[in-house]
């Protein structure tokens, strides 16, 4: 049965090579054809990679115009605070009952520059709910990543999100580095930047498509990447619905317990390097932002231990045998009168 299997390989290989030598003229006869299209498709080439930049160039004019940078102020980051701490806070502490996990890793000595918050995304809870988790010291200098194709279709919706979160306008349809250009100038006068990477919440609550715009502007500003987990906001308030709800009870509602998980910083050395970056981050989503499992200690098996002891004591008694248990046993010398205790 595999002899059979063998020739059928030799056969189809000897076909596949039969047709590879009837086809060798016919790319000959059309090499001089290629060699002409050569000049064409790299001039095709670079038309395409300079729409490309043209594109990203106008969608980042468009995202700046959008942006409302006003809201960056002194006076609008008092508000805000007040907004975020004193009546968005009170409201969404009726809902849930959160708790912060890994705040340590803002005295990490690496965040001394900007840096780039990841998140998980399911829930319109998930952007108040981490930037009340990171320190007021860091939130102050945090501006969120919004679509700009949701949040600033209308100029009163623009406002209202830039003053409440310090957003800045981004596109989910790509663009290049180019459409980045508004955002690294940002982070350049020292905004640290909050995204999601899914581009969109979660229906369901699992983890979507990890796209790689992080790691690229993370790699253009020479920022870190601090991966965060957000877990319960989709259970409180998923797509779909307007205002939160808590958790029924048989005689009251209890708020839903959230969780904001802060990851180690992740370095993101170059654009080449973008999807193995990302990669570390869906990592620590996946774990839901636990600590990696430490690899279990070697446990001995009683009855294993046993047979290397039996082992160890057959090997000595090769080497030196016990009488022990031997059924010949020596004369012994008779105490009176020193003949053997069996002679008669």
């Amino acid at each position: 049965m595999g002899d059979g299997k063998l020739n059928r390989a030799i056969e189809q290989g000897k076909a596949r090579t039969t047709e590879i030598k009837t086809r060798v003229p016919e790319l000959k006869e059309r090499m001089p054809e290629l060699k002409e299209r050569v000049p064409e498709l790299g001039s095709e080439l670079r038309a395409k990679s300079s729409e490309l930049r043209s594109r990203g160039q106008d969608l980042a004019r468009q995202y700046s115009k959008m942006d409302v940078s006003w809201a960056r102020c002194g006076y609008a980051r008092i508000a805000r605070e007040v907004l975020l701490s004193g009546i968005l806070g009170p409201m969404i502490d009726w809902y849930v009952r959160s708790r912060a996990v890994g705040e340590e890793v803002f005295d990490d000595p690496r965040l001394e520059k900007p840096v780039i918050f990841v998140a998980n995304h399911s829930s319109h809870l998930d952007t108040p709910v981490v930037l009340r988790a990171i320190p007021r010291k860091w939130r102050n200098r945090t501006a969120v990543a919004a679509a700009a194709d949701y949040f600033y279709k209308k100029r009163w919706k623009a406002n209202g999100v830039a003053l409440m979160f310090n957003t800045v306008p981004l596109g989910r349809e790509g663009g290049g580095t180019e459409a980045l250009a508004h955002v690294e100038k940002l982070m350049g006068q020292g905004w640290n930047l909050m995204m999601f990477p899914e581009g969109t919440r979660s229906r369901q609550g699992d983890l979507g498509k990890v796209r790689s715009g992080a790691a690229i502007l993370a790699a253009h500003v020479g920022a870190d990447i601090v991966p965060i987990f957000v877990a319960g906001t989709h259970d409180v308030m998923p797509p779909g619905q307007n205002w939160p709800r808590r958790v029924p009870g048989k005689l009251f509602p209890r708020r839903h317990k959230v969780e904001v998980r802060f990851g180690e910083p992740i370095a993101s050395p170059d654009v080449a390097s973008r999807k193995e970056t990302m990669a570390k981050v869906r990592d620590f989503w996946a774990r839901e932002g636990l600590p990696e499992e430490a690899p279990s200690p070697v446990m001995h098996d009683v009855l294993i231990i046993h047979d290397v002891l039996r082992a160890h004591e057959a090997e000595l008694a090769a080497r030196e045998p016990s009488h022990r248990f031997s059924s010949h046993l020596h004369a012994a010398p008779d105490a009176v009168n020193g003949r053997s205790a069996s002679a008669g």
